[in-house]
């Protein structure tokens, strides 16, 4: 808590900054695929997520393993395009980031949309940066378990930051 710059801690004084929010809190996995990071578009992506009032709690940059893809796309090791989906996300660099905030992960699939890019409405993000089915340039996990499991499977625990937001009491409505 002190270590918000001093003009911050004036406006929101300490007993704002604890307050505690309950109901519909969640994380949720967002990685930007190769084909985002080498058309440069990993900052939209992040802007579009702090834009909407999630806090990042967790972001690298990494080299995906055919391990960890096996593991992350289990239910679809089996599928015919399977192969080069993962030829796919070894190819290039992923960032792979963890946000958190009330529903999350619901509002996270409409902002990015349908898998599909020609089914995805204009102002999410694979309707305005993605070309085709399979570059569809972001991944955000599908329900609340699928978020818990792919987290685990990205990052590990310490890499994931528990801080307090200086706007969360302005943000979010308070439960009393």
């Amino acid at each position: 808590h002190d270590c918000l710059p001093v003009y911050f801690r004036q406006r929101w004084p300490s007993s704002r900054r604890k307050t505690r929010f309950t109901g519909g809190v969640e994380r949720t996995l967002v990685a930007v695929k190769p084909d985002g990071v080498q058309r440069r578009y990993v900052g939209q992506i992040i802007q579009r997520f702090e834009k909407r009032g999630f806090k990042l709690v967790g972001l690298k940059m990494l080299q995906a393993s055919d391990g960890l893809l096996s593991q992350h796309y289990r239910e679809l090791v089996k599928k015919p395009f399977y192969p080069n989906l993962v030829d796919y996300m070894t190819s290039g660099p992923v960032v792979a980031m963890v946000w958190e905030g009330l529903n999350v992960v619901q509002s996270s699939r409409r902002m990015v949309g349908p898998t599909n890019p020609a089914e995805a409405p204009a102002g999410t993000v694979r309707g305005d940066l993605s070309l085709h089915v399979s570059r569809n340039v972001v991944h955000a996990s599908d329900s609340v378990e699928g978020a818990e499991r792919e987290i685990k499977l990205w990052f590990e625990g310490k890499e994931l930051l528990n801080w307090e937001c200086y706007d969360h009491s302005l943000t979010y409505k308070e439960d009393k």
